[in-house]
């Protein structure tokens, strides 16, 4: 028993290992440049912290008149607040490099003109990030933060806390920005064979509940900004058939040729 080894006793399994491990390493090494991607990026922005931190405040204050300053209760609360935004702003800030990462490790071994494609896909994949960050930003949160601050009167005063109110911000970014990459997961699952666009036709209708279901939670409740975060992702899911669909065509057509 004490000799006993898994890997040599069954073939199967070590014929399985030795496949993954090529792919094992690849991908530790992918996640490696992500990982120090994210460390940069927080180094950058802890640097500037304070004037991220000072952006982030803005549409607060316009928000309510009610609002003109932030309170943290705890002495290093303020130092925690601005190391978890450095963070958080980091991981907004890699996040269009870990998708290209992620594309090149799902797409393997791919030929020319398929890279051309894969660096159209992963600059549409920054685009598409970008663009729901500051689709969060500019137009969803403002309506949000005038939605909760009209709670706000003369017997209730809302004294909004640095660290949570920062997180709050930071996070609402960061998952309209993933919200806002269904082509391009549906394009990626397409190309790795998982789902072809005629599974998406059919489950369209499952799909928009659950773009509704994940507005909604995003949004927090809000219906004027879950309305606004629903319909773009709609429009971008019938994107991403599509798209699915003239990846699968071209490479049924260069199978072809070959």
């Amino acid at each position: 028993m004490g000799n006993y080894n898994l890997q040599t006793s069954n073939p199967a399994l070590e014929r399985s290992l030795a496949l993954f491990r090529p792919h094992h390493q690849e991908l530790r090494r992918r996640l490696l440049k992500v990982l120090l991607t994210i460390i940069g990026f927080t180094i950058v922005a802890y640097i500037f912290a304070e004037k991220i931190a000072a952006l982030f405040i803005v549409p607060l204050f316009a928000a309510s008149p009610l609002v003109y300053r932030l309170v943290y209760t705890h002495l290093p609360e303020a130092f925690m607040a601005y190391i978890k935004l450095a963070f958080l702003v980091g991981l907004i800030a890699s996040m269009p490099v870990a998708l290209y990462q992620l594309w090149l490790f799902v797409a393997p071994g791919l030929k020319k003109n398929e890279k051309r494609l894969a660096i159209t896909v992963a600059f549409w994949a920054m685009f598409l990030f970008t663009g729901g960050a500051c689709f969060a930003f500019f137009v969803v949160l403002p309506k949000m933060l005038v939605y909760f601050m009209s709670y706000a009167n003369e017997q209730l005063e809302p004294l909004p806390k640095l660290s949570l109110y920062l997180t709050f911000i930071a996070r609402s970014i960061l998952a309209f920005g993933i919200a806002f990459q269904i082509p391009f997961l549906m394009v990626m699952a397409g190309k790795a064979g998982l789902v072809k666009a005629a599974y998406f036709r059919r489950k369209r209708t499952y799909f928009y509940m659950a773009i509704i279901v994940l507005s909604f939670l995003l949004t927090a409740g809000d219906f004027m900004a879950t309305v606004l975060l629903a319909i773009p992702l709609f429009l971008l899911y019938e994107a991403g058939i599509f798209l699915t669909a003239l990846f699968s065509r071209k490479k049924k057509a260069v199978a072809k040729e070959v």
